[in-house]
């Protein structure tokens, strides 16, 4: 089965630690881009150079951002009922929508519901107000819990918050009144990402203002980030993701598993047929029909080596030799014992996976790998 990504790059305000591609719009360049992303989503008209076969078969479809919740509910459905149109989606696919919580919610959810969107994945960051407010998001932990409230009394109860760890000022005591809120209301998925500062953003122009956490710090708060969750019955089961039993995200287990997916819009990268390929951040072009260009071939041993050791069940060396050769798992082998003898991974001879302190080192580990 496949997955279908679409990008919104649009957001109410730009918060000071993101470089995702998103930027401030008004009704009319929202209206224009809705009508450009359904004519993509019919035609696949910028994209069929790699599609020979089509798109179909599929059973995740996402619609992330930037702030899909700033779209009006029309154009969210006009959206969806687009793909639902051009693309084989199968029964019970999951639908997932990203919101914010300050978006007003209450005139989309008829929308959500009309749609079969089944999924809701809420930019929450921290349930602490004044981190919250550090981090650019406008909406308080009361706004945040009645707006879980409110999915989940029209039947969308599967919900995932996105937190952060290192944000200014953050401490352990603060990240556990965010931990103990996600139990509190009983949330079945969480997507935990340590801060990090990128060039050209207003955290990085302007960190001296801020305390942010040093790095041994950030790692004590990734940790008893774990610990907390997985007490709870949370499955770690990808290095910054966590779910209750049976709600791991179908749609970004895609990326991990290499499985085929297309991204639609600005900054929206796609894996099919073993090729990867995107569109140019630029949102402007797209409206105006620019085609998707081409990346590089994806799917060889070392991109397969790097996205299993993502994944809590890990890599299986019988099973990258059967996809790769023998040879793939020669060096792993060799590298494996010290690995683990410095609590970084575990290996039992056929299986290696990182440890949660081999997480935090995970780039240094994978590259030592491969």
């Amino acid at each position: 089965m496949n997955g279908v990504y679409i990008h919104i790059p649009f957001c109410k305000s730009k918060c000071p630690y993101c470089d995702f591609h998103s930027q401030r719009c008004n009704d009319d360049l929202k209206a224009q881009y809705t009508l450009a992303l359904i004519d993509e989503i019919k035609t696949l008209r910028r994209t069929k150079a790699f599609l020979p076969n089509g798109f179909s078969e599929v059973d995740t479809l996402y619609i992330g951002g930037g702030t899909p919740s700033v779209l009006k509910g029309e154009e969210l459905e006009a959206i969806i009922a687009a793909a639902k149109s051009s693309f084989n989606i199968a029964d019970g696919a999951e639908i997932t929508v990203e919101c914010n919580p300050s978006s007003p919610i209450e005139e989309l959810i008829p929308t959500f519901l009309k749609c079969g969107v089944n999924r809701i994945s809420l930019g929450m960051q921290s349930a602490v107000d004044e981190e919250r407010r550090a981090l650019g998001r406008s909406a308080d932990r009361q706004r945040v819990k009645y707006v879980i409230d409110l999915l989940k009394s029209n039947g969308i109860s599967n919900i995932s918050l996105d937190i952060m760890l290192g944000i200014p000022d953050q401490t352990k005591e603060s990240l556990h009144s965010t931990l103990d809120f996600i139990k509190e209301c009983n949330i079945q998925h969480v997507s935990a990402y340590i801060l990090k500062i990128e060039e050209g953003t207003f955290f990085h122009t302007h960190s001296d203002r801020f305390n942010f956490p040093d790095e041994d710090e950030c790692c004590e708060l990734y940790e008893y980030c774990c610990e907390y969750l997985e007490s709870i019955g949370f499955n770690h089961y990808e290095i910054s993701n966590f779910a209750l039993p049976g709600y791991e995200s179908k749609h970004n287990t895609k990326y991990w598993t290499l499985e085929s997916y297309l991204g639609i819009g600005p900054a929206a990268h796609s894996f099919v047929n073993g090729k990867r390929f995107y569109f140019n951040r630029d949102t402007l072009a797209f409206i105006n029909g620019e085609k998707a260009q081409l990346d590089c071939e994806g799917g060889d041993e070392k991109e397969y080596i790097m996205l299993r050791l993502r994944l809590k069940e890990g890599l299986s060396l019988s099973e990258l030799s059967r996809l790769y050769s023998p040879k793939a798992c020669e060096k792993i082998i060799k590298k494996a014992p010290l690995l683990q003898k410095h609590g970084l991974v575990s290996f039992d001879g056929e299986t290696l996976s990182l440890t949660t302190k081999g997480a935090l080192l995970s780039n240094s580990i994978i590259a030592e790998l491969i």
